[in-house]
């Protein structure tokens, strides 16, 4: 349950959480911004309104049981990402422990999710822009959200801007609402813990998507 209260100084501090993505409609629905649409899912399902402008970001505050929790949406575009979720940390004068980026990962199936506590960038131009912004520092966790990988000789940049066919948007719709439930355990009972829980989950989840189409 959500329930008004003041964040205050003297409170545990609150988790970041950062979805990447692109503003507008054009961009709605497809691979590159599944980051965003955790983002609204989690928010829809825990009743926390995402209508303000904060650091460059559609952004909401709100608790989860005990756990206070920011969610941030930049509005940057992709590549710009970390101009926002730099000063956003920076405000709320958060450790990087503190902060979760969820971002669309074109190495896992798509559906399959995995939560990471630090790494690098791999090629993502959202990751790339924020780990600068965090100045080098990688010390953040992950929500990699799969999307599969581009068919045959497809243009990667061209299959990440591609809205989901009706099999894969199942997938991701789906997976969405897991990512929710890892997001709650992790706020109950820590990452460490959670994210034991959850990745092993996604691996027997891994192994049965793998060989199917998207």
């Amino acid at each position: 349950m959500i329930t008004r209260r003041c964040f205050c100084s003297g409170a545990p501090r609150p988790w970041l959480f950062l979805g990447l993505g692109n503003p507008g409609d054009k961009y709605k629905g497809t691979r590159h911004n599944v980051g965003f649409e955790m983002i609204d899912k989690f928010a829809e399902t825990q009743g926390i309104e995402t209508n303000t402008l904060h650091c460059k970001a559609i952004f909401g505050q709100g608790f989860v049981g005990d756990s206070a929790v920011l969610l941030a949406k930049p509005q940057t575009y992709m590549n710009l990402s970390g101009e926002s979720t730099g000063p956003l940390a920076a405000y709320y004068k958060l450790p990087l422990n503190r902060v979760i980026v969820f971002h669309d990962d074109m190495d896992l199936p798509c559906g399959v999710l995995r939560l990471q506590n630090k790494g690098g960038h791999g090629s993502h131009n959202g990751l790339k822009s924020v780990i600068y912004h965090f100045r080098g520092n990688r010390e953040f966790a992950r929500l990699r959200i799969g999307i599969g990988g581009p068919p045959g000789q497809m243009d990667p940049k061209a299959f990440l801007l591609q809205k989901f066919n009706t099999s894969a948007r199942e997938r991701i719709d789906t997976a969405l609402q897991e990512g929710v439930d890892a997001l709650k355990l992790l706020l109950s009972k820590g990452f460490t813990e959670s994210a034991r829980r959850f990745n092993t989950e996604q691996k027997y989840k891994h192994i049965r998507l793998q060989t199917m189409p998207t």
